[in-house]
């Protein structure tokens, strides 16, 4: 293979809904480009890009596939991204290391809710866009329909570069409004006949080509000028038009393919070789420091790993891109995101699928993988020795679905464990938290869809059989009043006894709230003198604040600690339901010493079990955790799903009508999202998606605090 050059390299993300068709295009595009011989099928569960047995299985792509071609001296890197919104970590992923997207669009069903969140990611990075009408061989195709809903989602910034002729189940050929030819394919495709426009197609065409010459010279000032004296621009001057307007997303052209018939493929590469931007052409990326980190060849080495998979008959397999320099096979770098662990690149590839292809070396810009590195994960930067630049770890979105997870074998949870580690490092979207509030493992994930997924790769790779129970809620308990207690706590046995009794006060924590100089409870006065302040962060969330009152000596300052260990035995399991208590401030303002029997242990219990009692005479609250939900829905099912968010406690925050869609904002229980995901996609027929991000944490209803309360000591009485 030849070495090619940051200026000759373009890097893509292949985006688009489910059933879009883009694995049959890579395909093509492979097959074209002569990477490979013969064309695979999703349906024959032989194609380049879905090789992992999950994805032959059930016919989807689970991960982002890395594939080149080779074409017109030009080498263009294809990510074929995941069209679920379920494995959108693989789009987020592709998206860190590309420069243009091409979103294909099912002309059977038009602009779906995966194109809407594909070109979401696309805004967020800024990357370049051209849509791709595919599938225009179907008896329910429609081009015209597919076009009007781009324009009404994404502008008039959606631009015609080709339109059918022909859409339907006789489709072969299209008309090219850029170069002014029509383009026709026999039944097999492949090479199309170039031909001249018909007389009934030039009005039309002539229209949009005048539509993109005005698109194209609306980037660049010099254009515009010429295009004003000239009245139209050369196709040289039309590319470099596009082009600019391209990387300032101010163009969005729309190119006609069939994948399934090899139809469009070449004159699509073409476009894509000669005019999208190149590598140096687009922002550069920025560094953890705030510096960009040019594509300079001569530049010292850096490179980021940003995919590891576990693959059939190989093992872990390194992706990654060169940000800097040229890599050579054997050079030793250093892994700036794990403490400096040396890494030797004893091999480089340029990978199609799962087919690789051994180099020697590969410049700034281009992108490949490797075997047999020791300790680089997905996120990890390597640089060449003595150069320390780090960059920023993929962010991805939060999860929006869990369960707890088990060996259904015991003495299986421990390799679980590891499984569950490396299914991580392959998917960062496929979360594990081993909570030791709950006494669960905790797995989320973006849907039920993709935890399915996790389930079948470790019951049929790794033969593990598990089961997926529902997760525990993590309630907290706080208190809404003050309340006074003291107990005594006393014990003899022969010899040294045990003795501490403790009186305090409990009271909500407000932060900013100073402590009351007097509390009143009865009829009895309680004056406080506060002598030291103990104020602990807790890492479940919010605070708990003990005040040291304790005047003439009744309690020695040593006992202190042990009263606030018992303290925080209660607030991590709280008196109510057992959950983690927070924002409490308790006053420690009398008791009493034995001079022999007081120890720790006793303060430990006497401060513990006062809290306790006067936490319930303090009207406690349990909360619950709420997060807020945005759900992109179509206008039709607009009605479903606000009854269903309704019937879920919802509280509606908001309605607006976003590109075709509605979207609604709302504030939700975890405990009612439990299945929401699958509950959405059943009301809007897949159409739907939502995000959901942790808000706060707030009151129970009473109803269902009681009910949580029942279940506790229900729980109580079988343990005992």
């Amino acid at each position: 293979m030849k070495n090619y050059q940051s200026n000759e390299i373009k890097n893509i993300a292949l985006m688009g809904g489910s059933g879009s068709g883009k694995t049959t295009l890579i395909e093509a595009m492979l097959y074209e480009s002569g990477v490979i011989k013969r064309r695979g099928t999703v349906e024959g569960k032989n194609t380049v890009s879905d090789y992992f047995p999950v994805e032959t299985e059930y016919g989807y792509s689970v991960f982002p596939t890395v594939a080149h071609v080779e074409w017109n001296g030009k080498k263009l890197n294809i990510i074929d991204c995941p069209g679920s919104d379920d494995f959108v970590g693989g789009a987020i992923t592709s998206m860190t290391v590309t420069d243009q997207s091409l979103i294909v669009v099912n002309t059977q069903y038009g602009v779906e809710v995966g194109t809407q969140n594909h070109f979401r990611y696309t805004e967020q990075f800024k990357k370049p866009v051209i849509f791709l009408m595919n599938q225009l061989d179907t008896d329910k195709s429609n081009y015209d329909q597919a076009l009007e809903q781009l324009r009404e989602s994404f502008g008039p910034k959606t631009v015609v570069v080709q339109y059918p002729v022909n859409c339907g189940v006789g489709f072969n050929a299209v008309i090219d409004v850029l170069l002014m030819k029509m383009y026709t394919w026999k039944p097999e495709g492949g090479a199309p006949d170039i031909k001249d426009i018909p007389a009934d197609q030039m009005e039309k065409a002539e229209e949009l080509h005048n539509a993109l010459i005005e698109s194209a010279a609306e980037n660049d000032e010099g254009l515009m000028d010429k295009y004003f004296e000239q009245g139209s621009l050369t196709e040289d001057e039309m590319r470099e038009g596009i082009r600019k307007g391209l990387v300032s997303r101010d163009i969005f052209p729309v190119f006609c393919v069939c994948a399934g018939k090899d139809m469009g493929v070449r004159r699509l590469m073409e476009f894509l070789g000669n005019v999208v931007p190149f590598v140096d052409d687009m922002p550069m990326p920025v560094d953890n420091k705030g510096n960009e980190v040019k594509p300079d060849a001569t530049a010292p080495t850096v490179i980021f790993a940003f995919k590891t998979s576990i693959e059939p008959h190989i093992g872990e397999v390194v992706y990654f891109k060169v940000l800097s320099g040229t890599l050579k096979a054997g050079d030793d770098l250093t892994n700036i995101s794990r403490n400096g662990s040396k890494e030797r690149i004893s091999q480089i590839f340029c990978v199609a699928g799962q087919n690789r292809i051994p180099v020697d070396q590969l410049v700034a810009g281009d992108i490949g993988a490797t075997v047999k590195l020791k300790d680089t994960k997905t996120g990890n930067t390597l640089c060449a020795k003595d150069i320390e630049i780090e960059m920023p770890r993929i962010q991805y979105p939060e999860p929006k679905y869990r369960r707890a997870i088990k060996a259904v074998a015991n003495g299986e949870d421990e390799k679980l464990n590891a499984i569950l580690t490396r299914m991580h490092e392959e998917d960062p979207t496929w979360l594990v938290e081993q909570s030791k509030e709950l006494r669960q493992t905790i797995v989320s994930g973006q849907g039920e869809f993709h935890l399915r997924t996790l389930k079948w790769r470790i019951e049929n790779n790794d033969k593990v059989a598990i089961e997926y129970l529902e997760p525990r809620i993590p309630y907290r308990e706080t208190i809404t009043k003050s309340a006074r207690s003291d107990y005594r706590h006393k014990k003899q046995s022969g010899g040294a006894g045990q003795f501490g009794e403790v009186h305090l006060i409990v009271e909500p924590y407000v932060e900013g709230e100073p402590v009351k100089e007097v509390y009143k409870f009865g009829n009895q006065e309680y004056r406080i003198q506060a002598r030291d302040t103990q104020e602990v962060s807790l890492d479940w969330g919010g605070k708990l604040v003990m005040v040291n009152s304790i005047v003439g000596g009744a309690i020695d300052a040593r006992f202190m600690p042990a009263i606030m260990k018992g303290l925080m035995d209660r607030m991590e399991q709280g008196p109510l339901t057992g959950s983690y208590a927070r924002d409490i401030r308790v006053i420690v303002y009398d008791g009493k010493m034995h001079p022999v029997d007081s120890n720790e242990i006793s303060f430990r219990l006497a401060g513990r079990n006062a809290f306790a009692q006067a936490f319930k005479e303090a009207n406690p609250k349990v909360l619950e955790p709420v997060y807020d939900v945005v759900v992109l829905v179509p206008s039709d099912r607009m009605g479903d799903v606000m009854s269903d968010l309704q019937g879920r406690r919802a509280i509606i925050m908001g309605m607006e009508s976003a590109n075709g869609f509605e979207k609604l904002t709302a504030k939700v229980p975890l405990k009612e999202l439990s299945s929401y995901s699958t509950a959405l996609s059943s009301l809007s027929g897949g159409r739907a998606s939502f995000t959901m991000k942790f808000a706060s944490y707030e009151l129970c209803p009473s109803d269902v605090q009681d009910k949580l309360l029942k279940e506790y000591e229900a729980t109580k009485e079988d343990e005992e």
